[in-house]
């Protein structure tokens, strides 16, 4: 039924928020750290393994399926409440982290794009001469 799966995505969330606000307290922060981006990692994992099992029927996913056609204007809507005005005074550091986290995510597209693609000819001819 497509309620679980509205009911799964809610304990994902739940689960992502709770883990958060614990790591939050943990490294002495008065925020929840990441609890959307948990939820969604807990959400694909949990879902690939029970989709895996047989665990997860079509209609059950349906219900994932909903909530994630309205998930892109929920991040805009938490975004929105970030205070851009305090990280920005906070110094010359949250902008150099903030660039920094940039800098190092344009670098890792090439990386990232090139794993799991086929190796290239040039590497299978070699491989076929040698053999």
């Amino acid at each position: 039924m497509i309620i679980f799966g509205v009911a799964f995505l809610a304990l994902c969330t739940l689960t992502g928020i709770f883990i958060g606000e614990l790591l939050g307290k943990a490294i002495g922060v008065p925020a929840n750290v990441g609890g959307v981006g948990i939820a969604m990692v807990l959400l694909i994992l949990i879902g690939s393994y029970l989709k895996n099992r047989g665990l997860f029927s079509m209609e059950s996913e349906q219900g994932v399926r909903f909530w994630s056609a309205v998930y892109i204007p929920i991040v805009v809507a938490m975004a929105a409440q970030q205070n851009v005005y305090g990280a920005l005074s906070g110094g010359p550091m949250a902008i150099l982290a903030g660039v920094a986290a940039v800098v190092i995510a344009f670098a890792l597209v090439p990386v990232l794009s090139g794993i799991g693609q086929k190796k290239s000819d040039a590497s299978t001819a070699t491989l076929i001469t040698e053999g």
